[in-house]
């Protein structure tokens, strides 16, 4: 039987840290290289409480908002083996891209999702750590509606659930020993890959109204320990 072992408390200091991540050069607050208009802040109304939110800056950027458990007081990790389950409503403004994600010193990252209105009825499911990839199209999937995800980050695969059907297992996994902190975030576009925000339109947000973390007791063997 899995026991919880987090569960998201966006409002905490000790389990977030705002607007800061090592996943962008420098730790921030941009990251243009990677077709972002990010700026990230650290102002409570821009992800506590699980709105993430984000608005138009004069310079040309957007005020982001992003948590990530690294660098915090608790520093939780995702380890090979666990189950994170979240719930979400998505956004409706073109440019908008949320994501809930893992990283570790560079690397291990595992999608979650991540969704561009532009595509209202696609998922990006990722594992960037062994190459796995698939774009899920459902019509379920779309601009201000819910969403359920669960993934299990197994060490041989890594399997995606969306509204409680298992929609895709990658058979590469992470590994044994893989074990990442989480990002929670929203990103904007820069218009590379995707089109950028609409002139007249000035902030966008999302929600992520429930996130926890399951892990198996064979999680906790000595050699799955970071």
């Amino acid at each position: 039987m899995s026991d919880v072992v987090f569960t998201a408390d966006f409002n905490s200091r000790r389990q977030w840290v705002a607007g800061r991540s090592w996943a962008y050069p420098g730790g921030g607050p941009v990251n243009r290289s990677d077709d972002k208009l990010d700026y990230l802040v650290s102002d409570p109304a821009y992800s506590r409480g699980g709105i993430f939110r984000a608005t138009r800056r004069r310079d040309g950027l957007w005020s982001t908002g992003l948590l990530t458990t690294e660098g915090s007081e608790e520093g939780f990790v995702v380890r090979a083996g666990d189950v994170l389950e979240t719930r979400v409503r998505l956004p409706r403004e073109m440019g908008a891209w949320p994501a809930v994600w893992t990283w570790r010193d560079g690397d291990q990252e595992i999608d979650v999702f991540e969704y561009h209105p532009d595509h209202p009825d696609l998922l990006e499911l990722s594992n960037h750590v062994r190459g796995g990839h698939l774009y899920h199209q459902n019509e379920a999937v779309r601009p201000g509606g819910p969403l359920e995800l669960r993934v299990e980050f197994g060490a041989r695969s890594v399997v995606w659930w969306v509204n409680g059907v298992r929609t895709f297992a990658d058979e590469r996994g992470v590994g044994e020993h893989w074990f990442a902190h989480l990002i929670v975030n929203l990103s904007v576009c820069g218009g590379r890959y995707h089109p950028p925000p609409d002139p007249g339109v000035t902030e966008m947000s999302y929600a992520v109204e429930h996130l926890t973390v399951r892990r198996p007791p064979l999680a906790d063997a000595p050699g799955n320990c970071p």
